[in-house]
């Protein structure tokens, strides 16, 4: 199938640019973060301090967060760029299940931005429950569907066979890709929706679909998915929950209509470059995300991503947490 998506030389509209006056300011802040509770960024305690500091974020910034939060727009990704991020790396992980461990000023800064939208979590089954994961890619893994591997990655809803998914999905880039091929993919369903027929929405607003774990959950569950809508929520302002890799439609009729809104979602998504300090916020129950394909060289000068998980309700999922943690099961 041909598909056509729009490149963006240009930040979306919904992009903010911090300036360097504020970079600094976020990177003071960050700097103190990483001296609390031993700069162990998993500890409850770190955690306490972030969301604390949070709230000494540059006005500016936290009112754009706020205002996304309130509305995410028509594509449902908000855009941060130039936030401070260390100016020398190490060589970009290439290990299976990479983390970040300890705070540093990129840590900090993310962690506190997404702290602004709702609560930060992780899944105990994927990359070892860290709060903060490395998206880099892996040797061996490059056509593996998930965020080690290099091929065109499917626009996916993160986590979409899970109960308790996040409502946003943080990515700050710490490292740019140095051969400018890998680049985000976003696409609304607020810009897809108008595109499907009448047919399509109401099948996929049926319980005709089933979606299995991704490759980072170990691929499958104990118990086989149960049949579940793609569109749900309002029938005017949808809702989206679908991996166009692990989503399997249960009949024809349900097939035809996935497959519209693949096409829907490919004639209106969005792909940009991110490059080092930029951070892209998706908002996970409107849009769908993935990433073009890209070559790795694996000489430790690859792209390199942080991501972060944010929800709205943190109370939703409490018996999912183990002693009310921020790590889900």
């Amino acid at each position: 199938m041909t598909t056509e998506t729009r490149y963006l030389p240009a930040p979306p509209e919904s992009a903010l640019v911090i300036t360097d006056a504020e970079r600094e300011e976020i990177a003071d802040v960050a700097a103190e973060l990483a001296r609390a509770a031993s700069g162990a960024l998993d500890a409850p305690q770190w955690l306490a301090a972030a969301r604390a500091a949070s709230a000494r974020l540059p006005s500016r910034l936290q009112a754009a967060v706020r205002e996304f939060r309130h509305d995410a727009g028509p594509d449902g990704v908000l855009l941060v760029r130039n936030l401070p991020v260390p100016e020398q790396l190490p060589a970009t992980p290439t290990r299976p299940g990479s983390v970040r461990r300890s705070a540093t000023t990129a840590t900090g800064a993310i962690a506190m931005i997404m702290l602004q939208l709702g609560e930060v979590i992780a899944y105990r089954n994927e990359k070892s429950g860290a709060l903060v994961q490395d998206v880099v890619p892996v040797p061996g893994r490059e056509r593996q569907q998930s965020n080690a591997g290099s091929v065109l990655l499917e626009m996916h809803t993160e986590n979409a066979f899970h109960r308790n998914r996040p409502d946003y999905v943080g990515l700050l880039c710490v490292r740019t890709d140095p051969t400018g091929d890998a680049r985000l993919r976003t696409a609304s369903v607020r810009r897809a929706l108008p595109l499907l027929s009448r047919q399509a929405r109401e099948v996929l607003s049926q319980e005709r679909f089933v979606t299995e774990a991704p490759p980072s959950f170990g691929g499958s569950r104990d118990l086989p998915p149960s049949p579940r809508p793609i569109l749900r929520g309002a029938p005017e302002d949808h809702d989206v929950v679908v991996d166009f890799n692990s989503t399997h439609p249960l009949d024809g009729d349900a097939k035809q209509a996935m497959e519209e809104l693949r096409t829907a979602f490919e004639g209106t998504a969005q792909a940009f470059a991110l490059t080092a300090g930029d951070l892209a916020v998706v908002d996970n129950r409107l849009s769908v995300h993935g990433r073009t394909a890209f070559t790795p060289r694996y000489d430790g000068t690859d792209r390199w991503l942080h991501r972060v998980y944010a929800v709205v309700d943190h109370r939703r999922s409490r018996a999912d947490r183990r002693g009310g943690g921020s790590v889900l099961d």
